[in-house]
């Protein structure tokens, strides 16, 4: 007997994405860069934490517990039966139309459907959901989207009642009121990786004295989505008509056919070389084939979706022209800004220049780079931060996603070419706010000379600019309040809204912008991320290959490092320099294979910068054996330090090319 396919909530949202998608999801024949296991997304975002939080602020409902949809139906039916009942994780179908409702509330023939979502709000900043045009805020369409679908279903299914629609949301003015409230909701798995378990500690009235989730009504916002049209192929479909084709397409495994957009840049369904070396289908490459008539050669060529930060790719695309190559001069209008370097239309231009000429060559503005170089202040100090958010605070007198700065590295480069690993912070005792320490620490770090500070991006500068307001605002004594602000103004400069706006003598320069403006390299492809550049300005530096292919860092005599020894960074693979990334040692040696997967990839390493945040969240958790605890510090250690040295091999390419230009 062949299992109903029900269109169901999350179902429904990818197809909001795109609705060629729902022909791709489930297949294990196609690849899927996506985070399919529901488990590794929730735990990334705090969803699982926040849902049961939820649930606290609604006590006394029963959990519907069953995962297979027909054992979870009739377990609704035969709860809601109830008068008054509030029901967790509630099923509802119409046709073939299914949604489970995070928190349904029963008074009597009323029904309140409650969407509880990870996501922030400030209710005092006005209306966050609607433009000036009244359309829904691009930002929060996914949201109400999904919301509004329950809303349709539940009224569709049960049309003697009425119903309620509303969002739960992390309340950013609301205050935590207790110490440890965060780690109280430890996220493990279930039997199931499709179930997973919350264990919550011992919840007192204190805990939800404060309910740092806000109940937000959106029925409104509901039917501005039910008056919404949707065109398809020159066809107009109404809100229900469109959710009924839909729904029909996935029941029958029908491909939606869609034309090539933007939003195909971010398809997660696009195979790289080793995927289909595996065998694994392309449903990118199949939708562009049958909506474009390509051949594989074509998708050699660059795209519009390859332009960096392009705006008119929309209006590219709808004229027909894909191929970067069909982008002319005309259409980018390259004009200077005034500023040293090239601009952001330069810099366009630039690249679709040399995707048509297939020049792989670096571009550097030497002279401008060489006068910006001049400017800078022997020794270089080059500083990475690892911050988390977290929707449920760690420690009382905190927001909902207040930030928390819990480590950084520093490397030094000297005016002779010394190049040092200089210092390192981690700070993930349980309970204890660090950022005070943070600064005090960088503080140490940075104030013993007048040496130039870099950071990439503007990541470093934004949390300090957090840290400056904490300190305003901490009502706790701080010891040494005055000198860290006097500190965080030294080195950073303010932004947004500021009431005391300032540029610090020794404000951090931002490497991000350096490259932005003196430097291109068509091996990044049009990326400025330190992870593009990096690998593209090592595969055409022989200077860095030669002097990284040593096991010369950490190693006695070579670059002093905290934590690594006698490492060699240049490895090739098929002629082309191995990213760094990929070389840092595996760890969690003595972790399950569960935990493992949760905190690193498939080359052992700690990912990005929110696979950080994870492991910190982890460190939070006093059930941590030693040796776990140990390998997770260990492991952030070696990732932070990798992020400083990639800031100084970058530096190090780019002053090569300036010396000899």
């Amino acid at each position: 007997m062949t299992k109903q396919r029900y269109l169901t909530k999350s179902r429904y949202k990818l197809a909001a994405e795109c609705p060629a998608k729902l022909y791709y999801t489930g297949k294990e024949e196609y690849a899927n860069r996506s985070l399919e296991d529901p488990f590794l997304e929730a735990l990334a975002d705090g969803g699982f934490q926040v849902g049961a939080l939820a649930q606290n602020y609604f006590p006394g409902g029963l959990l519907v517990d069953a995962l297979d949809p027909e054992d979870a139906l009739r377990q609704t039916g035969e709860l809601i039966e109830n008068k008054d009942v509030t029901l967790y994780e509630a099923a509802i179908c119409f046709e073939n139309l299914l949604v489970r409702v995070d928190i349904l509330v029963k008074t009597g023939k009323h029904i309140e459907l409650i969407e509880v979502k990870a996501k922030s709000f400030d209710p005092e900043s006005g209306d966050p959901f609607l433009t000036n045009k009244g359309s829904i805020v691009a930002g929060w369409k996914p949201y109400i989207q999904d919301i509004a679908f329950q809303k349709y279903v539940a009224e569709k299914a049960m049309p003697g009642y009425t119903f309620s629609a509303f969002l739960m949301l992390a309340d950013k003015n609301a205050i935590c009121p207790t110490d440890g409230l965060n780690q109280k909701f430890k996220v493990t798995r279930g039997e199931s990786d499709h179930k997973p378990v919350v264990v919550t500690g011992n919840l007192t009235k204190q805990d939800l004295s404060e309910p740092l989730l806000k109940k937000v009504p959106v029925d409104d916002y509901c039917d501005i989505l039910y008056g919404e049209e949707t065109e398809l192929n020159g066809r107009i479909y109404g809100y229900e008509e469109w959710i009924h084709y839909l729904a029909e397409a996935y029941e029958i495994d029908r491909k939606i056919k869609m034309m090539p957009s933007p939003a195909c840049g971010s398809c997660e369904f696009k195979a790289g070389e080793e995927e289909i070396a595996r065998g694994l289908k392309c449903g990118f490459r199949e939708c562009w084939k049958e909506a474009l008539g390509w051949a594989d050669e074509d998708f050699e060529e660059p795209t519009v979706l390859d332009i960096w930060n392009c705006r008119k790719k929309a209006l590219y695309m709808g004229e027909g022209r894909i191929k970067m190559s069909a982008v002319t001069q005309e259409d980018i209008a390259p004009k200077s800004d005034g500023k040293p370097g090239i601009s952001a239309s330069e810099r366009q231009w630039l690249q679709v220049q040399k995707a048509g000429s297939k020049d792989a060559e670096p571009w550097i503005d030497v002279d401008s780079l060489k006068e910006a170089m001049s400017r800078w202040t022997y020794p270089l100090h080059f500083i990475d931060f690892e911050t988390s958010m977290v929707a449920i605070p760690f420690n009382r007198g905190r927001h909902p996603y207040e930030g928390i700065a819990f480590q950084f590295s520093h490397h030094v480069v000297h005016q002779d070419g010394r190049i040092e690993h200089k210092g390192q912070y981690l700070d993930a005792v349980p309970g204890k706010f660090p950022n005070y320490d943070f600064v005090r620490a960088l503080k140490a770090e940075l104030e013993p000379d007048q040496g130039s500070i870099f950071r990439y991006a503007a990541h470093e500068n934004t949390y300090l600019n957090m840290i400056h307001r904490q300190l305003f605002q901490e009502k706790e004594p701080v010891r040494d309040r005055e000198e860290l602000i006097c500190f965080i103004r030294t080195v950073s400069q303010s932004v947004g809204r500021s009431d005391v706006p300032w540029v610090g003598p020794r404000n951090m320069i931002d490497m991000l912008e350096l490259v932005k403006r003196f430097y291109y390299d068509p091996a990044a492809g049009g990326s400025n991320s330190i992870k593009q550049i990096l690998p593209a300005l090592l595969n055409n530096s022989r200077f860095l290959q030669e002097k990284y292919a040593e096991p010369i860092y950490g190693a006695k005599g070579g670059i002093p490092s905290l934590n690594y020894r006698d490492w060699t960074w240049i490895k090739f693979e098929n002629g082309l320099v191995t990213d760094p990334y990929k070389l840092i040692p595996k760890m969690f040696q003595n972790v399950s294979d569960r935990d493992f997967a949760l905190l690193s990839d498939e080359y052992g390493e700690i990912r990005e910068g929110g696979a950080a945040m994870t492991a910190y969240c982890k460190l939070q958790f006093e059930e941590l054996s030693p040796c776990e605890r140990n390998e997770i510090a260990k492991a952030l250690l070696r990732y932070c330090e990798l992020d400083t040295l990639a800031m100084v091999m970058i530096y190090e390419g780019l002053r090569e090319l300036v010396d000899t230009t």
